[in-house]
């Protein structure tokens, strides 16, 4: 009985052994595993068409880990929250982006993560979260939408019911002009020819007056070294001739001075008189033209005979 006691001991204790360290080597890869891997979450605030769960996640087109849930975010239905589980080694930065991109033109959606500058601190060291969010970046196929939906928009306004009726009002107006000046073909070909005309008269009168100006330019110029010279002559004798006024002056200035003191001094009562004899004259004159006989024989002039 004591040796069936002692197996039983060692089988329950050899059991007890393997499942101890069975459990321990499921902790420790689980450990393992855990350690080699990091969650990281992404809200983005556009749709995720075509991204599921399990996609892949690029860094800089390098793949760094896998999408493990996606949800819409409870607060608010219009953003999505993706849980990624990404390599503990990736270098995840404070100014690392999210984006949504897709392979190719048919290829699936993943989500591509940029930037992330050498000397920016890890997003976890910052984000004390037990789930760091990486922030995101408007995508091309967002952009491509957005741009869509604004030409849309600017298309519908453009052609609105009020600018369709514009445009079918300009083109009957310019419709009605058309045959307006098929109407007046006759005049309008007679005013080109009168235009032409027009044109080749006064392309002849810039000839000749082109002509004219080469002419006169060439008379002038063939006359300038005389006109100059008689300039300089005609500058030379006035010259001269300041210089001659200017030594007679000089030497007569004592008479000048002596006229301006004496001369202009007796020249007031000469005004005087010659004045008083203007007067004294007109008087005279008055008196001869009134009566000649009077002031000539100093009598009175005899009356001419009436008959009774």
């Amino acid at each position: 009985m004591e040796t069936k006691a002692n197996y039983v001991l060692i089988g329950a204790f050899t059991i007890l052994v393997t499942l101890f360290l069975l459990l321990f080597a499921l902790w420790a890869a689980k450990y393992t595993s855990e350690k080699d891997w990091r969650n990281y979450a992404v809200i983005f605030n556009e749709p995720v068409t075509g991204l599921s769960e399990g996609g892949s996640v690029q860094y800089n087109g390098i793949s760094v880990g896998t999408v493990q849930t996606l949800r819409l975010a409870p607060d608010d239905p219009r953003r999505v929250i993706a849980l990624l589980r990404l390599q503990s080694d990736a270098p995840i930065k404070t100014d690392t982006r999210a984006k949504l991109s897709i392979q190719g033109i048919t290829g699936s959606p993943f989500i591509q993560l940029t930037g992330g500058n050498p000397g920016s601190p890890p997003l976890a060291n910052v984000d004390r979260r037990e789930v760091p969010v990486i922030q995101t970046e408007a995508s091309a196929l967002q952009n491509i939408a957005d741009t869509a939906n604004r030409l849309v928009a600017r298309l519908d306004q453009v052609l609105s019911d009020e600018n369709v009726k514009r445009v079918s009002n300009t083109l009957a107006n310019i419709e009605a002009m058309t045959g307006s000046i098929a109407d007046q073909r006759e005049d309008l070909r007679a005013l080109i020819v009168n235009a032409r005309k027009s044109s080749e008269q006064l392309t002849t009168t810039l000839d000749t007056t082109n002509r004219a100006v080469e002419n006169v330019d060439r008379e002038l110029v063939a006359k300038l070294p005389g006109l100059i010279a008689k300039l300089d002559s005609t500058l030379t004798r006035l010259d001269s001739a300041a210089n001659n006024a200017n030594g007679i002056l000089d030497d007569n200035r004592t008479a000048i001075r002596s006229f301006a003191h004496d001369g202009l001094s007796q020249l007031g009562p000469t005004l005087g008189e010659l004045r008083s004899l203007v007067r004294d004259l007109r008087r005279l004159s008055d008196r001869l033209e009134g009566s000649p006989t009077r002031f000539l024989l100093g009598r009175d002039a005899p009356k001419e005979f009436e008959p009774q």
